[in-house]
């Protein structure tokens, strides 16, 4: 499965929330370092920024630079012109957004997807599509349009309103999969639900050959899949870095965040400072012999960091573990409740200031 980071173009979109041209740029460089196949960088014919950022990074960057249309010309030609590797043209599927959204007939749909393909093609472009409210749309609609596209490198399925849930996906692609080659079959979820990440990963194990994410799942509404979760979930559960640099990927989204000044919560999966942070006695002690006892991935491997605390809260099995580190051999109980005290005083600290505080003991004995 390859992944497309749509970061630069969803987040755009947050209400009371513009990126500036420099802003999308230094995050789009900052991606193309993870090596992510594909960056959906914008909608050209929103305006200057979006199409002065296609161009710019579709020149300088390794990942293939997406830019998005409708199914229209005027779309295609601003995308176009922006020298965007791909362009990805969409159109609403779904009985609900055709009536409601387009106010079209699914026949006239149809061919404004088919003209735009064509169009794209034309003027000498790569198309990929996107079908929006995909997933809720009757399948015997779906494929009939994957019989009209049958070049088209990726048909993206999106959940545009994150309205579906792993079973409700799995049996969705079960039914794709029995026509149509999920390997040409791109998903896009929103996490509306919570269910997100989840989503993509349920896609990966059908099969699916692309999945649309963004950095910390920023979005619209409750946002997208979010790339470092993807990743990581990957990574240690199926022993798939799907393609990317995983060295760096916490520093790097944590890095594209603070450039968009988007706040995450500290609980935040993978990135936030409390997921890899251990304070209990019980957890400290444990850790500092063994850290896979209490940590599903080392941190490091995404080049994060491990943090244990030290202070009222420590126990004597964390403190004897400190001891012995600082070289006294079976601590006795009168040593151990000293340097508990110690922490209790000084702390919270780190392991150093905790070792250091060790060895002090370790020396007045």
């Amino acid at each position: 499965m390859q992944l497309s980071d749509l970061t630069l173009r969803e987040g755009d979109q947050m209400p009371g929330r513009a990126f500036t041209l420099e802003e999308k740029l230094e995050c789009g460089q900052a991606l193309d370092t993870l090596d992510i196949p594909f960056i959906e960088a914008g909608f050209p014919i929103t305006g200057k920024k979006d199409q002065r950022t296609i161009e710019q990074l579709a020149a300088t960057t390794d990942a293939e630079i997406i830019a998005l249309a409708r199914a229209l010309e005027g779309d295609i030609d601003a995308a176009i012109d922006s020298n965007a590797d791909i362009i990805e043209t969409f159109v609403s599927v779904s009985d609900l957004h055709l009536e409601y959204l387009l106010g079209i007939s699914r026949e006239e749909m149809l061919q404004m997807l088919l003209d735009a393909v064509d169009y794209i093609e034309e003027r000498g472009g790569t198309p990929h599509v996107l079908l929006t409210d995909a997933f809720r749309t009757d399948f015997d609609h779906l494929a009939e349009i994957f019989e009209m596209l049958p070049e088209v490198p990726y048909v993206t399925l999106a959940d545009s309103v994150g309205a579906r849930t792993p079973i409700s996906v799995q049996k969705y692609l079960e039914m794709v999969e029995e026509y149509i080659d999920l390997g040409k079959v791109g998903v896009h979820f929103h996490d509306d639900l919570g269910c997100g990440t989840a989503n993509v990963l349920t896609a990966y194990q059908a099969g699916v050959g692309k999945a649309d994410v963004s950095v910390g799942g920023v979005g619209e509404r409750a946002g997208n899949s979010p790339l470092e979760e993807i990743v990581a979930a990957c990574t240690v559960d199926y022993g798939d870095d799907l393609g990317t640099d995983i060295s760096e990927l916490i520093p790097v989204c944590l890095d594209v965040l603070q450039t968009l000044e988007i706040g995450y919560d500290d609980r935040k999966a993978i990135l936030g400072k409390h997921t890899t942070k251990h304070e209990s006695g019980i957890h400290t002690a444990a850790m500092m012999k063994e850290p896979r006892t209490l940590e599903p991935f080392d941190p490091t491997q995404f080049g994060g960091d491990r943090h244990l605390v030290f202070g009222g809260q420590t126990g004597q099995s964390s403190a004897r573990v400190l001891l012995e580190r600082a070289g006294i051999d079976s601590p006795g109980d009168e040593i151990v409740s000293a340097l508990i005290q110690k922490l209790s005083e000084e702390g919270p600290v780190g392991l150093e200031g905790a070792m250091a505080l060790a060895e002090d003991e370790f020396i007045s004995t």
